[in-house]
């Protein structure tokens, strides 16, 4: 319960929340016309490593209903880690259990129901509270996470699977900057977790700048316990990783690795701080 409210109190190094819960009605709306349009080959062709588009669609679907069952009908069955399990071992499994059981689904019924709960999902996130304790997100280090962090990575992961379903069938990366600024800001608050083994004179700064209309400029602060995005802009910072944003959201998402984004990133200063700040990772992996 201590290790709770110290978390709880800890929240500020995280900077300043984000609001995606108007982004989800687009989202959701931007991926049934991505599904709808696609031909039927499509739906085999493949996503991610193991994955259709078609299985992709399904997990986005099982995601859809694990949010309205925990958050908004209070419901708590359902499968949980067995003894040893590691996180990212129970949740790459669960998932995998809904994907198999799909397989019985079609396509056409897949994005039925994906259209329906979809909608409904969407209309719950417009009444969450920002600030309420949520689900942890680990790869900020996060747990419990501010509601308003575990919203913004819902958003990120629903956005990052209809990048994948775009990919898959010969389209590029959407370029809306309405989605692609807000995503690209909730990924860079894994920088204080990324360097949490980094130690640096209290003070010391790491910039990371994402180039062109959906990006931004982050700055992480070496404190005397951890790094924060709290911290004001102090000058000129030890290290600076400047990245577009087609390289940034692919190395947050791990579509590419830290030592390609390094190569591609123009970087000022201590290079060790800007490799460091290249492991950079928001995504369970």
């Amino acid at each position: 319960m201590n290790a709770q409210r110290d978390d709880v109190s800890g929240w500020a190094r995280l900077g300043t929340p984000i609001d995606a819960r108007p982004l989800f009605a687009p989202e959701h709306a931007a991926l049934t016309a991505t599904l709808r349009a696609l031909a039927p080959a499509d739906w085999g062709a493949q996503a991610v490593p193991g994955w259709s588009v078609r299985d992709l669609a399904a997990h986005l679907l099982g995601d859809y209903y694990g949010r309205l069952a925990r958050d908004r009908d209070g419901h708590r069955e359902g499968p949980g880690p067995a003894p040893g399990e590691t996180l990212e071992a129970f949740i790459h499994r669960v998932n995998q259990e809904w994907v198999d059981a799909c397989a019985r689904v079609s396509p056409a019924a897949l994005l039925d129901t994906l259209d329906l709960i979809g909608g409904q999902v969407a209309r719950h996130f417009e009444t969450t509270g920002p600030d309420a304790p949520s689900l942890g997100v680990s790869w900020a280090g996060a747990d419990p996470a501010p509601m308003w962090l575990d919203t913004a990575r819902d958003l990120t992961e629903f956005w990052t699977h209809r990048q994948q379903i775009r990919h898959a069938t010969g389209q590029d990366t959407d370029p809306d900057p309405r989605f692609l600024s807000v995503v690209l800001d909730t990924f860079m608050r894994a920088l204080p977790h990324t360097l949490r083994d980094v130690a640096a004179p209290v003070g010391e700064q790491v910039r990371l700048v994402v180039d062109g209309p959906a990006g931004g400029t982050w700055t992480v602060t070496a404190t005397a316990d951890r790094w924060s995005l709290a911290e004001p802009d102090a000058g000129r910072p030890a290290a600076l990783v400047r990245l577009d944003a087609e390289t940034a959201w692919r190395l947050c998402t791990r579509g590419i690795g830290p030592a390609t984004a390094l190569a591609r990133a123009h970087v000022e200063g201590d290079r060790e701080l800007a490799a460091a700040a290249c492991r950079i990772v928001s995504i369970i992996h």
